[in-house]
């Protein structure tokens, strides 16, 4: 039986060796199952800012928050912003180079519009990130993916791609996600024979500047963000004694959003799976981290073990492909999907009934 790799970026250690296929992305309504339109967020913009960004009183505006200094979980990391990355490429000699071959970024943004003169606008409540998806921090696509309420698998077929999650029920909320996914094989080099991995890719969190990125968090309420880690960053007191760590496979739940975290937490631990403490390093914890960069100057973040991902998919799916496929059939996955979904509809429940919105 072929085993599946275990080289990735784990924060500051290890090499990629996934690739990924990409989508593209996509644009449309807030749909569900059979054409259904989900229920949109509905409400005057004073009353919205005003009620609920003013809950977040004290909350740093991203003017300010340009003026801190940022710190990155990797000394050794390459590019220092995505639009460093995105240069580095675009200066390349090899038009091929770059997004599509070395990179990819799927979202979905669903279409708003407002041509009412009273005022009235849709607001996003949450949006899904896996920023250092692909072959970087291997599951965390199909997890942004599948949490969003989209297939995780990735279809060749154009008219397959965007596909709602299998079994998703009629009504049942689908969420803005947003992706950053290395595409490198283990076997890539450049043009003097250096190996080229997924790792260099990899762009900290409080150091995200795509503006596609950006703009979905600065215009949504909450976002959980999907990243993963190994285990002796998620539960560091066993580092020295891993024996004592019998079962690796856990979450660590971070973010500025108390109540979100709360929420996380509670529903994860319901469906079985462990809470990892963490550290200050991954907690998601500092405000320029991209999961805090929303309407109210907070959201949540996941980071989880690598044991806990490789139990989402089967022991020999090794490509994107076979992941997307696996992990729709694999109970611990769908598990956490859904404990995670859940999180977000009783986290919105409270924006929604103040703003007067329907569930």
């Amino acid at each position: 039986m072929r085993q599946r790799k275990k080289h990735e970026t784990e924060h500051a250690t290890g090499h990629a060796t996934d690739g990924a296929t990409t989508h593209g992305a996509t644009h449309g309504a807030v749909h569900g199952q059979g054409g259904a339109e989900v229920p949109g967020v509905r409400t005057g913009r004073r009353t919205l800012l005003t009620g609920l960004v003013a809950a977040a009183a004290g909350a740093p505006l991203l003017s300010a928050l340009s003026a801190g200094t940022a710190r990155a979980s990797s000394a050794d990391e390459l590019y220092t912003s995505n639009t460093e990355l995105y240069r580095h490429f675009a200066a390349s000699a090899d038009p091929a180079d770059g997004e599509g071959k070395d990179f990819a970024r799927r979202f979905k943004r669903h279409e708003v519009r407002d041509f009412d003169k009273a005022g009235q606008s849709a607001y996003a409540l949450t949006t899904v990130l896996a920023i250092h998806g692909g072959g970087i921090e291997v599951g965390t696509s199909e997890l942004c993916l599948g949490i969003a309420g989209y297939d995780p698998e990735p279809y060749p077929e154009p008219e397959r791609a965007g596909a709602v999650y299998p079994g998703l029920a009629e009504g049942e909320p689908l969420y803005d996600f947003w992706m950053f996914e290395g595409m490198r094989s283990g076997t890539a080099k450049d043009a003097d024979g250096n190996l080229l991995t997924n790792k260099q890719l990899h762009v900290t969190a409080v150091h995200c500047d795509d503006h596609v990125a950006v703009s979905m968090t600065a215009g949504s309420l909450n976002t959980l963000s999907v990243h993963g880690l190994r285990w002796e960053q998620a539960h560091p007191r066993y580092k020295d004694h891993p024996e004592q760590l019998p079962d690796k496979k856990g979450v660590v739940v971070g973010g500025l959003d108390d109540v979100f975290r709360a929420i996380l937490t509670k529903h994860l631990r319901n469906a079985g799976f462990q809470i990892f403490p963490g550290s200050g390093a991954v907690n998601g914890d500092e405000e320029r981290n991209i999961c805090n960069r929303t309407m109210t100057g907070k959201g949540a973040q996941l980071e989880l073990t690598r044991e806990l991902r490789d139990s989402f998919f089967s022991a020999t799916a090794d490509s994107p492909g076979e992941r997307g496929k696996s992990c729709k059939s694999n109970a611990q996955y769908r598990k956490f999907v859904q404990a995670c979904r859940a999180a977000i509809v009783e986290r919105e429940a409270p924006q929604r009934a103040q703003a007067g919105l329907g569930g």
